[in-house]
């Protein structure tokens, strides 16, 4: 499973010219699902994503999580993330799940990580075309890859 993080000041999701979701400060994060991922790669990643101190403290130190800043979380599919640029110029995802993998696996990300932070999340729509907007703060731009825990 593998995630892109942007600490954001504002961030929303739009589909078919209306807005699905939106979050005042907090994070986006776009999320990419192999076959292989599990329920233990989906605990992994939500612990260490509302734990992660990417907020500035009172002295402007990255040293806060959302959590600690009442922050929101936007949350969209992107399987995308899994491309594969080796050979060519076309990008190949053979690595990113089909939907009857992916979708399972995504819904379940998003309530893991609404109960980690203890409040709904908002989310994309999983294999929509979405339009996603944000005020990337900072910039602050994460890559966070569970088969890279160690």
């Amino acid at each position: 499973m593998r995630t892109l993080v942007q600490r954001t000041r504002h961030a929303s999701v739009t589909i078919n010219g209306m807005c699905k979701s939106s979050i005042a400060c907090g994070l986006l994060i776009f999320v990419g699902i192999e076959e292989s991922d599990t329920q233990e790669d989906i605990d992994w990643l939500c612990k260490k994503l509302v734990n992660l101190r990417i907020f500035d403290d009172a002295d402007g130190v990255m040293n806060r999580s959302v959590v600690d800043i009442d922050g929101e979380i936007l949350i969209v599919s992107q399987f995308t993330l899994h491309a594969s640029t080796k050979k060519g110029n076309r990008p190949s995802y053979i690595r990113a799940a089909k939907p009857d993998i992916a979708i399972p696996l995504y819904e379940a990300f998003c309530r893991t990580i609404a109960t980690a932070l203890g409040k709904p999340v908002g989310t994309g729509e999983f294999g929509a075309d979405m339009k996603v907007e944000l005020l990337n703060d900072g910039p602050v731009t994460i890559w966070i890859d569970t088969k890279n825990k160690e």
